[in-house]
């Protein structure tokens, strides 16, 4: 799921992880431990256990005979994807698109790779385009837009191959990894060219934040709008000693400084060019009533930067 999706911290505390916070660790481990089923015997004496005390009673939750279950739509976090198959939950990621009916690609129950999105279902071929764009071919991809000759010919070539708009890379079992959107790829004014989704789905993995977009097209450097998740904030500004409800509280600065560290703690993996310099802060979710995400919780980029456009030109006064 991408950013806008509810709280990795929320996912956790309805299986029942929020009893036990640093289980959801052990579980991710274990899954990139074992991604070939080997075990060592550290792992195989202390599984048994955990899966009596921990593994069955979760699992339950979800009905207790779930077998595998499958996610398309929006990514996944790495952790969240790598905690349920450590679980014992196979969780298949998919990709697909309505112009390819909807499937190309999936893990197999047999051959998961969870950070991935798959290998190509059987009599569906895959390829880079130019920008590393994902193309697709077979017989599932569409013939065209229904009386939209000029559509048609922008998103598929004269030997049937499907602009998907997606920028994609392998990896050596020949499993494609989404890397992000060309038309939402970010470049800065020193020309660096940065995935948004990436971070916003790293930084939205803080249980502090509810929903991230991170901005930078043709600026010097990124900022983000950052929704605050309000039982998180109010922790935050106890130990800030500030008054949570208090007017004009979330532009302190030792807030910004505090949100920063927080944020940068969780992008810290990427490169230098890729961090967040400056914060837009508030407590008010953005929803589909007002147009600011879509039913299935992505961001509406266009939307939100309309709305937002006076704060956003504040984070970078504030960064000259």
């Amino acid at each position: 799921m991408d950013a806008a999706r509810p709280s990795e911290a929320a996912t956790f505390d309805a299986i029942g992880f929020a009893e036990a916070p640093t289980l959801p660790l052990l579980f991710e481990r274990r899954c990139e431990r074992t991604p070939d089923r080997v075990r060592g015997p550290v792992a195989a004496l202390m599984w048994p256990v955990l899966r009596h005390l921990v593994s069955e009673r979760l699992l339950a939750r979800l009905g207790g005979r779930l077998r595998l279950a499958v996610s398309g739509g929006a990514p996944m976090s790495r952790k969240l994807t790598h905690c349920f198959v450590g679980l014992g939950l196979p969780l298949l990621q998919g990709y697909g698109l309505t112009e390819a009916a909807p499937i190309v690609t999936a893990n197999r129950l047999e051959d998961n790779v969870p950070d991935s999105v798959g290998r190509p279902i059987p009599g569906v071929e895959v390829r880079l385009g130019a920008h590393d764009e994902l193309l697709v071919r077979g017989p599932n991809v569409m013939l065209g837009y229904w009386h939209e000759p000029a559509p048609t010919a922008a998103s598929v070539t004269a030997d049937g191959w499907l602009h998907t708009g997606d920028i994609a890379a392998f990896d050596p079992g020949g499993h494609v990894h989404i890397v992000g959107r060309i038309k939402e790829i970010l470049v800065t004014s020193t020309g660096e060219k940065v995935p948004p989704a990436d971070l916003e789905m790293a930084i939205a993995e803080d249980p502090l934040f509810e929903q991230v977009m991170v901005l930078g097209e043709g600026r010097p450097y990124l900022a983000a709008l950052v929704v605050l998740n309000r039982e998180g904030w109010t922790a935050l500004a106890a130990g800030l000693r500030l008054d949570a409800g208090a007017p004009d509280v979330l532009g302190r600065p030792e807030v910004h400084s505090a949100v920063l560290q927080r944020v940068e703690e969780r992008v810290a993996s990427f490169p230098s060019y890729a961090r967040v310099r400056q914060v837009w802060l508030t407590l008010e979710p953005w929803s589909t009533d007002e147009g600011l995400i879509t039913p299935t919780l992505k961001l509406r980029r266009r939307q939100l930067q309309e709305r937002f456009a006076a704060a956003i030109e504040g984070l970078y006064e504030a960064g000259r």
